[in-house]
C-alpha cells in the first residue's frame, strides 16, 4: 500500500533519533529497577539513613560502609533516570506537533518521574526500609511499583510512537477495554509481587508451610496471593495478546516477545518458591516481570493506535476516534 511505503520517509530524521533515546532511556530505568530490587533484597535501603536527598547528611557519603554505598549508587543512578525522562521530556516538547501522542506520552512520563522521586523519599524519610514489617510498608510499596510500572509504560509508549508519522495516527475505542483489564491485572499481580518478595526479604528462612499458619507475620501469609494471582493474570494476557496481534502484524512482533517473557516467568517463579528467593534470582524475576509488562503495553499501544496502512479500511474502524489527522491530497491517491 503506498500510504504504508511513504512512512517512513515522511518521519523526520529528528524522530528516530528521539525515539533511539527513548529505547535507551526505558532500558536504563529497567536496570535502576532491577538494582533497586537489590538494595531492598539485601536491607541496604537505610544505608543513607533517613536523610533525602542527601545520604547521612552529606552530598558524596566519606568513609562509608557498604550498605550506605548500595543505597547512593541507587540514588545516583535514579537521578540520571530522571534527567534522561526529563530530557527526553523537553526533546518531544521541542521536536513534535502539539497534537502528536509520543508527546504527550513523555509529558506523562516525566510526571511519573517526579512522583517517583518523591514516593521514593517518603520511603526514607518515614524509615519504610530495611528491616521495617509494618503495615505501612506493605501498602507503601506497592503503591510505588504501581508508579514505576506507569513509568515504564510511559516511556515505552512514547518510544514506539515517536516512529509514527503524525499526520496518521489516529485513535480508536476497538478492543481498549480488554487492553486496559489485562494492563490492571498485571499491575495488581505486580503489586502482590512485590509484598511476595518483601516477604521473603524479611524471612528469608521462612517455608511455604507459614504461608498457610494463622500464626505467621501477615506478610508471609499474603505470599500465597501472588502465584494465585500470576496464573489468572497468564491467561488474561493469553487471550489479549491473541486477539490484538490476529490482525495486526505490529502488535504480533511484540506479542512473540510476550509469550516467551511469560512462560520464563512462570518457570522462574517455579525456581523462585523452590530456592526460597535468593536475592540473584529475584533481581532476573522482576527483570522479567518488566519485560512481560512493557511487552504487554506495546501491545496494547498498537491496538488503540492506528498507523498509515489500517487509514485504508475506515469501515472497520468505527467514528469513536479521539484524534486524527490526514495525508496531504497527493498521497491520498
Amino acid at each position: 500500500m503506498a500510504t504504508a511505503s511513504v512512512v517512513a520517509s515522511r518521519t523526520p530524521a529528528i524522530h528516530r533519533r528521539i525515539a533511539q533515546f527513548a529505547w535507551a532511556t526505558l532500558a536504563y530505568n529497567v536496570a535502576v529497577i532491577v538494582w533497586g530490587a537489590y538494595v531492598r533484597a539485601t536491607g541496604a535501603g537505610a544505608g543513607c539513613g533517613n536523610h533525602w536527598p542527601l545520604c547521612n547528611g552529606e552530598v558524596i557519603p566519606r568513609g562509608a560502609r557498604l550498605e550506605t554505598l548500595i543505597e547512593f549508587s541507587h540514588r545516583a543512578s535514579s537521578g540520571i533516570a530522571a534527567i534522561l525522562v526529563v530530557g527526553l521530556c523537553i526533546a518531544c516538547w521541542i521536536r513534535l506537533p502539539k497534537k502528536h501522542p509520543a508527546r504527550i506520552a513523555s509529558i506523562v512520563a516525566a510526571l511519573l518521574m517526579l512522583s517517583e522521586a518523591l514516593l521514593g523519599a517518603a520511603l526514607v524519610k518515614f524509615e519504610l526500609v530495611a528491616q521495617n514489617r509494618s503495615i505501612a510498608r506493605a501498602i507503601s510499596l506497592p503503591i510505588h511499583s504501581t508508579n514505576t510500572m506507569l513509568l515504564l509504560a510511559a516511556i515505552a509508549v512514547t518510544a514506539l510512537w515517536l516512529s509514527a508519522d503524525p499526520q496518521t495516527l489516529r485513535w480508536t475505542k476497538k478492543g481498549s477495554w480488554l487492553a486496559a483489564s489485562t494492563l490492571t491485572m498485571l499491575l495488581i499481580t505486580t503489586a502482590a509481587g512485590v509484598i511476595a518478595a518483601l516477604g521473603d526479604t524479611l524471612f528469608p528462612n521462612s517455608t511455604m508451610a507459614e504461608d498457610f499458619s494463622t500464626s505467621s507475620h501477615f506478610l508471609l501469609r499474603l505470599r500465597v496471593l501472588h502465584p494465585a494471582l500470576a496464573i489468572l493474570t497468564t491467561i488474561v494476557i493469553a487471550i489479549f495478546v491473541s486477539r490484538a496481534s490476529r490482525d495486526n502484524p505490529r502488535a504480533r512482533k511484540f506479542a512473540g516477545i510476550v509469550g516467551i517473557a511469560v512462560v520464563s516467568q512462570l518457570f522462574l517463579g517455579m525456581l523462585n518458591i523452590t530456592l526460597q528467593a535468593p536475592v540473584w534470582l529475584q533481581m532476573i524475576h522482576l527483570c522479567v516481570a518488566d519485560i512481560v509488562w512493557i511487552g504487554t503495553v506495546l501491545v496494547a499501544a498498537e491496538t488503540v493506535l492506528l498507523r498509515p496502512a489500517d487509514i485504508a479500511l475506515p469501515a472497520k474502524l468505527g467514528t469513536d476516534n479521539l484524534y486524527r489527522t490526514t495525508l496531504p491530497p497527493a498521497e491520498k491517491s
